[in-house]
């Protein structure tokens, strides 16, 4: 009879530790950019955002939703631009997040300018208004070319 042993490398244990504890870390920065993101998109834009989204304003909705998608797409794109160094990867993701949300914050404040949109009205609106995919649009574009400046 042939017998199969099935056996792990002797490190595997303290790989897969690191690689949680990377896991955690990483949260830790995306969550904490994230809440950072949301209350700056928050502070600059007129009205209660966290109100209006808890409320089901559909333009707060969508505004407060690409905001967010666009931070994670620097969040991740940071940690992808570090692969191998954690401490590098934590930085340079709370960085760039950092930087993110300012450019995101600036442009969408410029979009406003631009097309003499009253954002504070749209997002308090109880309709839909299609305006708002304007400014979700910008928040996303605004977060993929972020992600891929840092790449």
């Amino acid at each position: 009879m042939d017998y199969t042993t099935l056996a792990l490398d002797p490190g595997f244990g303290s790989a897969i530790g690191r690689g949680i504890g990377a896991i955690a870390l990483y949260a830790v920065v995306g969550l904490v950019l994230m809440v950072f993101g949301f209350y700056a998109i928050d502070w600059t834009t007129p009205g209660k955002l966290s109100i209006l989204v808890r409320n089901g304003a559909p333009n707060a909705v969508i505004v407060t939703a690409s905001g967010l998608v666009s931070m994670a797409f620097i969040v991740v794109v940071a940690i992808l631009s570090a692969v191998g160094k954690l401490d590098e990867g934590l930085l340079t993701s709370l960085i760039y997040g950092i930087v993110g949300i300012i450019v995101q914050v600036a442009a969408v404040r410029l979009l406003e300018w631009v097309t003499k949109l009253d954002i504070g009205s749209i997002i308090e609106s109880d309709r839909f208004a299609p305006a708002s995919v304007v400014v979700a649009a910008a928040h996303v574009a605004l977060g993929l070319v972020v992600a891929f400046a840092i790449y």
